[in-house]
């Protein structure tokens, strides 16, 4: 918080595809970036990821990221059926970039409707993230149908629909649920969210949900869509992020500053906080995504956004690398 950063935009919303060939036995997925380059390698618990007839790779696809990203936030596996119930009745689990009025990505969410922006939506890890968000915050959903739970989360003008497709969301995450996931050997050197190398899950996580926040307005004292908050202040988004990867940080930039553990000079990884002001007051924290870059919310009218990490500021103090 206080006096904040200039801004360069990226223009690519962070994509974690999981790519599952039909029939291949051992390691045969990865959740990857635009260039394919893998930031979490995914692994079978023995048996290759099954298929369902009549889906095609790209659904099954979704439906595994779906399931991943479910995994990822601790949705009990009752979760991912509503999840997948309702992209299939939605999408029919493809990614689309048109649909009723605004209507866009797997769950045809609604940008005017409070869902994120057009880029965030259809974006799978993110629509399926927010899917998740409000069915978990729908009291007693575990208690409801598939068809009742899905509908609560999506608001459908066709409130029976999805219990055509609980047998098949059933069958689609027996086959996607043997994926395992560990992080990948780190590497740096990405520009934007597209091609991030986290050195852990847990970072990958924060950039992927912060890198998700892109073009949300700045908020001082900001804590996000989730806490009734339009946007973020610097600090808001690096503790929410770091929260969705289950690492509790203090409020405040200053006080994340000082919670350390401090990173060596010329050691920074993704997923590092980097501060800014003299350590008595630090004023501006970002998380570093790799090759000079971090995902930050900069100031007063500027949005949540990809920015040089050091060059033209000067003040630099240093980084800190959370950890539970």
């Amino acid at each position: 918080m206080g006096s904040k950063l200039g801004a360069a935009v990226a223009a690519v919303v962070l994509a974690i595809p999981l790519l599952i060939g039909a029939g291949i036995a051992g390691i045969v997925s990865t959740l990857s970036g635009g260039n394919g380059a893998s930031s979490l390698l995914c692994t079978t618990d023995g048996t290759p990821p099954g298929t369902v007839p009549g889906l095609t790779a790209e659904q099954m696809g979704n439906a595994a990221t779906i399931v991943a990203v479910g995994k990822q936030m601790n949705v009990p596996e009752p979760g991912w059926v509503v999840a997948i119930a309702a992209a299939m009745q939605e999408s029919k689990l493809r990614n689309l970039h048109y649909g009723d009025r605004d209507s866009l990505g797997l769950f045809q969410q609604r940008p005017s409707m409070g869902w994120g922006t057009a880029q965030q939506v259809t974006t799978p890890t993110y629509a399926a993230t927010k899917f998740f968000e409000r069915l978990a915050a729908t009291p007693d959903w575990q208690a409801m149908s598939v068809n009742d739970a899905a509908q609560t989360v999506q608001g459908s003008g066709f409130p029976n629909a999805y219990a055509q497709h609980e047998d098949t969301a059933r069958t689609i995450v027996t086959a996607v649920s043997g994926v395992r996931c560990q992080p990948a050997p780190a590497r740096t050197g990405t520009s934007d969210c597209n091609d991030i190398q986290a050195p852990n899950a847990a970072a990958m996580t924060a950039i992927n949900y912060a890198c998700g926040q892109r073009g949300l307005p700045y908020v001082w004292g900001g804590n996000g869509p989730l806490n009734g908050d339009s946007g973020f202040d610097c600090s808001g988004l690096t503790k929410a992020a770091y929260n969705a990867a289950g690492i509790s940080l203090p409020r405040t930039a200053h006080t994340q500053y000082h919670a350390g553990p401090r990173v060596p000079d010329g050691q920074l990884l993704p997923g590092d906080l980097v501060f800014y002001g003299p350590p008595s007051k630090i004023r501006h924290v970002g998380i570093y995504i790799g090759q000079g870059k971090m995902v930050n919310a900069p100031t007063f009218g500027q949005p949540v956004q990809i920015d040089e990490y050091r060059h033209p500021h000067d003040d630099y103090a240093g980084a800190t690398r959370p950890a539970p």
